[in-house]
């Protein structure tokens, strides 16, 4: 079984404790080692003050050479650890600084990321990711043999909107449609704004035509309802319906442009007949 690899943030963060630690552990240590080097110098103060009313004894007087030896050693290893823990600090100090600027770059790769991917007004998956969706749709499809469906929907009313109270109102509008259209949306599903006030709903595993139907009339229903705006502070009520053309593949088309177009078709003949929804299997060539 492969070694399952470690993000990169990960590894940095995991390096980083282990940094601190080792500052930590340092810390300890030269305090340790300067305490000693603290009672080396008593005992050393202790015995030279002895040394001082007594007559001089050649081995006590090697001792006390000896002991203020090993207390300079030991002064010396606290100044070196004093020297690697302030390194260490260094070091841990620029590796935060370098966490943070990781952080940064991804936020901002994962925000590009959406961006590349999303309309900006509506935060829906735009026509470059619906087409992506499409095209594994398709493949799975044609693998397994199954049967899926694209709504081209299509905002009645909306230029009247527009024309009557200005853009602000629109987009707002635009909005509301859109968060509606992600709230019937099935999981495995994706709807995107495809331009303007037209979306693009891809409804996969479908098995017949009614299913679709079904679909169409839950989002007709839930764009029919009013949508509370605000224009100069004050609330307005305004009301959009929709046009929805409906294709299946495969017979409405094999490939993703033939599909889109054959729903926009669709979509044109409900529009024209006032009919709510059609299906592009019903519409003349």
């Amino acid at each position: 079984m492969p070694t399952p690899s470690i993000p990169p943030s990960d590894q940095a963060t995991a390096a980083a404790n282990a940094l601190s630690r080792a500052r930590d552990q340092s810390e300890q240590i030269k305090g340790a080692v300067a305490e000693c080097a603290e009672d080396l110098s008593s005992v050393n103060s202790s015995l030279k003050e002895e040394l001082a009313h007594q007559p001089l004894q050649a081995g006590l007087s090697d001792a006390l050479a000896q002991n203020e030896a090993v207390e300079a050693k030991v002064q010396a290893c606290a100044d070196d650890l004093s020297t690697v823990t302030g390194a260490l600090e260094i070091e841990l100090q620029e590796r935060e600084v370098l966490e943070h600027a990781l952080a940064a770059a991804q936020a901002h790769e994962k925000s590009a990321r959406h961006a590349a991917f999303h309309d900006a007004l509506t935060a829906l998956p735009n026509r470059v990711l619906f087409n992506d969706r499409l095209e594994h749709g398709l493949a799975q499809a044609k693998r397994h043999e199954w049967t899926l469906a694209v709504m081209f929907i299509d905002l009645d009313r909306f230029k009247d909107i527009n024309d009557t109270h200005g853009h602000v109102v629109g987009d707002s509008v635009l909005q509301t449609i859109a968060s509606r259209l992600t709230a019937v949306t099935r999981d495995e599903d994706t709807v995107s704004r495809h331009g303007g006030d037209e979306f693009l709903y891809l409804l996969l595993e479908i098995k017949q035509d009614v299913d679709a139907i079904a679909i169409a009339e839950k989002v007709r229903a839930a764009l029919g309802e009013p949508c509370e705006v605000i224009l100069n502070d004050v609330p307005l009520s305004v009301h959009v319906g929709c046009s929805i053309g409906i294709a299946m593949y495969p017979n409405d088309g094999l490939t993703a442009e033939a599909l889109i177009l054959s729903a926009d078709r669709a979509m044109y003949q409900a529009k024209r007949n006032q009919s709510g929804y059609a299906l592009a299997s019903a519409v003349a060539s």
